[in-house]
């Protein structure tokens, strides 16, 4: 892929003249109002793409001010724009970052989806749903940002956080984390699923599953699955409930991982055919019913 057509540097827009200095820049902008549905200012998401520049490999987002700090130790870039500008969601900025891990793949291309209905035809195309919806919190449509990336990647490793003590060291390492707390709701810790990725097909994982008691524990054990040791309903007067994973035969490589807290993406993505693990990540309290869904 040739270097001018990796995307460079990113950019966002909360009002007309704004979209209009960016524009003189050379940037172009994503045709989708990231305050869709709602009465906020319009706000675009804008790019670049130049030769001979480094290029963006991962995209992160924060919704509170616990989740910056790690992002900004670990040198990513702000884009100081809330794109919740003008209602009353939650703030979310974005952050992007220039990585040369193993895990660190270039971003060529990105798309947005505001319709449950849009998402699986993206994700069977080699598209990566990025974790937020950027209308959180605010009403609206549900609204994700969508990457595509150099070359065909798989995820390779997923692992979860309680607090935010160690992002600085998983931003290092080349994780991008699920900017979405499984807790959602849940009135428990802030706690975040975590992926690597890689070009790999041999280091791939091959299926994910999650346990809400203990029954199911030793299911997924005698199964050969294993445990991701972090509870995600922790804090939260609900159910002990874990991740798995299993990394082995080569059958069927796991290239996208994504939290479906909007109830119309659950029939839209049973009917291409993807897996959805119909255990609810918040089982037990009265937080958002969260599932995880993979292909």
């Amino acid at each position: 892929m040739a270097n001018g057509q990796q995307i460079t540097k990113l950019n966002v827009s909360c009002s007309k003249e704004e979209e209009e200095t960016l524009g003189k820049q050379g940037y172009q902008f994503i045709n989708v109002n990231l305050n869709e549905g709602t009465s906020g200012n319009r706000v675009l998401l804008w790019f670049k793409k130049e030769c001979g520049q480094s290029p963006v490999t991962r995209i992160q987002f924060s919704f509170n001010d616990q989740m910056k700090s790690g992002l900004a130790d670990a040198g990513y870039e702000l884009i100081n724009r809330d794109l919740n500008a003008g209602v009353s969601g939650d703030h979310i900025f974005l952050w992007y970052f220039y990585g040369s891990t193993e895990c660190d793949i270039p971003i060529v291309d990105l798309a947005m989806s505001k319709d449950a209905r849009e998402e699986p035809a993206l994700l069977q195309n080699g598209w990566e749903r990025l974790g937020i919806d950027l209308n959180r919190n605010a009403g609206g449509n549900f609204i994700y940002l969508w990457v595509q990336r150099a070359k065909p990647s798989y995820i390779r490793e997923i692992t979860a956080t309680v607090d935010f003590t160690s992002d600085k060291h998983m931003f290092e390492l080349g994780y991008t984390r699920v900017d979405e707390d499984t807790n959602r709701g849940g009135r428990g810790n802030y706690v975040f699923l975590w992926y690597r990725r890689t070009t790999d097909k041999k280091q791939a994982l091959t299926a994910l599953e999650v346990s809400t008691s203990l029954q199911e524990q030793v299911k997924l054990q005698k199964e050969g699955y294993t445990i991701l040791s972090v509870d995600l309903n922790k804090g939260t007067s609900g159910e002990a409930v874990y991740a798995w994973y299993q990394k082995k035969g080569c059958e069927s490589q796991i290239q996208a991982m994504v939290l479906l807290i909007n109830s119309d993406a659950w029939s839209e993505y049973k009917k291409a055919g993807f897996h959805i693990i119909e255990k609810n990540l918040n089982k037990g309290n009265n937080g958002w019913i969260i599932y995880i869904a993979y292909n």
